[in-house]
């Protein structure tokens, strides 16, 4: 059995994972606020916005721990198109349960189908990116704790869909960031302790590219559109605000000249 390090690299990699899975959680909290309270083509930007930073947050989480992820006695590569199909279903899975919250008139049906929905699209994304390692040997996962690791993603989506729906304060939204990105870590690395690897030592040339090739750059890429979104939310005005801008301008307008 090859020994299996999740922190190669030190603290570096699951506290930065952590951020970044706290910064997507965030944004696609407010988003989904500034979504609630609009309407028509606006609503559905501020929802695919949502969708796709929770999305990348999750992914860059995932991808940024695995950056840590050692095996002794074999090198690691990733199947890169297997990787690009495990963001995409981590994007697509999002949106369906954050379009169910923002748009269903039964907020209690939806939480369920969307927290169900998105929490099943985590795992999802997690085991097909796990799918795309490639290395020396064979691996194994112990199914309790791929069990507890699923439950921990519908747990967690279902809480942060809660939290879309019920937390409206930036303060008790980046509350709530810190414990999805909690959560959200947990399930991953309860998901790593799940696997085993049996190394088979070879010679042969590993098909796919290194984390250092194609993840990290991408995770970086990834990263600094967060960053960027997050940028442009916190300067983009509420429905409170605007409203208030808009009473004001017609009370200029109203006084006589």
């Amino acid at each position: 059995m090859g020994h299996l390090d999740h922190a190669a690299l030190g603290w570096l990699t699951p506290t930065l994972s952590y951020v970044m899975a706290c910064i997507g959680a965030a944004l696609g909290l407010r988003c989904t606020v500034r979504a609630l309270g609009a309407t028509g083509r606006s609503r559905r930007n501020w929802l695919i916005t949502a969708a796709s930073a929770i999305g990348t947050g999750i992914w860059t989480m995932h991808f940024v721990a695995m950056l840590g992820f050692s095996v002794s006695g074999t090198d690691i590569r990733y199947d890169v198109p297997l990787t690009i199909v495990s963001l995409l279903v981590a994007m697509v899975v999002v949106s369906a349960g954050v379009f169910a919250v923002g748009y269903s008139r039964d907020r209690g049906r939806a939480l369920f189908l969307g927290g169900l929905t998105t929490g099943l699209g985590v795992a999802s994304m997690h085991y097909l990116g796990m799918a795309a390692v490639r290395l020396h040997g064979d691996v194994h996962y112990d199914p309790v704790l791929v069990g507890l690791s699923v439950l921990i993603a519908v747990v967690a989506a279902t809480a942060a869909l809660w939290a879309a729906l019920n937390i409206k304060s930036p303060v008790a939204v980046t509350i709530a960031s810190l414990i999805m990105g909690a959560a959200v870590s947990s399930m991953h690395y309860t998901g790593m302790f799940a696997v085993s690897v049996r190394v088979s030592p070879s010679g042969a040339v590993l098909p796919g590219a290194t984390a250092m090739q194609f993840i990290f750059p991408l995770a970086v890429g990834l990263g600094s559109y967060l960053f960027l979104t997050s940028a442009f939310v916190a300067l983009s005005p509420t429905t409170g605000e605007r409203e208030a801008s808009a009473s004001a301008q017609r009370a200029v307008e109203s006084i006589p000249s």
